[in-house]
């Protein structure tokens, strides 16, 4: 059993910049946590802080129940993938994955064995006699993982790790991950910006903003219920369309649209009669209908689905720009007018920019 409990941590540096405020979640045995959010937003320090790395400013982190807040990072049974892969240069990707166990003065059968099955697991039978300099981006990030299984820790650490690779070698290098935590059942703790590892890696998002958490859940809770504005904004590719509109007589008025309300909105909407409120739409969510009118000024062709993007009503705002992501081909041309509606809507207070839900 490999169970983190993380409990009210914080990050406090020693000219008082707080980078990290009140991180609290518990990692089941097995799990895959992504923290994710936008560069200085507190997320690799959290990693670091679990690690070992940094110091913990207040709160307690326990590891199958056991207190480890103060416990030196070589001695919390914790692996560390790092974004540069931390290779040594002049030894053999053997001698790589092998070294933490040799300083450990294991018995060199049992390093050899834990060597070959990692290496194995990892398609990296073959390159166990090669220095890092031989090898690919996406291979040595294979050993740096590789490096890391052989410990056999109770949890994996990843920061960035694909950071550094192109995009079709971060591809196949996260399905690799993807398998590797099924296949080993290990508890990981992964660190990104890029929202598609997360949303394809995790078990369950951390969403973090300014030190803050946002939102912990699901991939499929924070695209489809998110907490609040930025969690709205930050997840989901293209961005979601946010406009400000006026709940009024069952509908909402914006500057270039007038849209009806279903009875699961007006309920959700009671008490913000004659009130502004922020109105968001995903671009899968607009579909060709009658509700609103967009003017193209670009087209974006993907294959099987179309991004267009354009303004509402025809003006050249910024408040009234719209990303529609349209089923098929499409062609439309700069200039065009397409009619257009909202399917599934999401609605945040002005004020506290969280979202507006149904209460219970």
């Amino acid at each position: 059993m490999s169970e983190l409990s993380v409990q009210h941590i914080d990050k406090i540096y020693d000219n008082k910049v707080q980078a990290v405020f009140d991180f609290n979640m518990d990692v089941a045995d097995g799990e895959f946590i992504v923290l994710v959010g936008p560069s200085g937003c507190g997320k690799s320090t959290t990693l670091r802080m679990i690690a070992g790395l940094e110091d913990i400013s207040a709160g307690k982190l326990l590891l199958d129940g056991k207190d480890i807040t103060a416990t030196p990072a070589k001695d919390r049974d914790m692996a560390m993938v790092f974004q540069n892969y931390a290779l040594y240069g002049h030894m053999t990707i053997y001698e790589n994955m092998a070294f933490s166990l040799t300083m450990r003065k294991e018995n060199p059968n049992v390093i050899h064995k834990k060597v070959l099955a990692a290496a194995e697991i990892l398609g990296l039978t073959s390159q166990l006699n090669k220095k890092p300099s031989q090898l690919s981006g996406g291979q040595r990030q294979r050993v740096a993982m590789g490096r890391s299984i052989v410990r056999n820790p109770k949890v994996f650490l990843f920061d960035e790790p694909l950071s550094n690779l192109d995009a079709k070698l971060r591809g196949a290098t996260r399905r690799e991950i993807l398998l590797l935590h099924k296949r080993l059942s290990a508890t990981m703790l992964y660190v990104t910006h890029d929202q598609t590892e997360a949303l394809t890696l995790a078990d369950r998002i951390v969403c973090m903003s300014m030190g803050h958490v946002q939102q912990i859940g699901t991939p499929l809770e924070l695209y489809d219920s998110p907490a609040n504005l930025f969690v709205a904004s930050f997840i989901g590719l293209p961005p979601m369309n946010f406009y400000d509109v006026k709940v009024q007589e069952g509908e909402l008025l914006g500057e270039q649209f007038r849209v009806k309300l279903n009875e699961e909105e007006k309920s959700r909407l009671q008490g913000y009669e004659g009130k502004e409120i922020t109105l968001g739409i995903r671009p899968e969510d607009v579909a060709p209908g009658d509700e609103a009118n967009m003017t193209v000024f670009s087209n974006e062709n993907l294959g099987m689905n179309t991004l267009v993007h354009g303004h509402l009503g025809g003006t050249k705002k910024a408040t009234d720009k719209i990303s529609a992501k349209m089923r098929g081909w499409c062609n439309y041309k700069a200039g065009d007018t397409v009619g257009i509606s909202f399917h599934r809507k999401h609605f945040f207070d002005k004020e506290t920019t969280n979202a507006i839900r149904k209460e219970a």
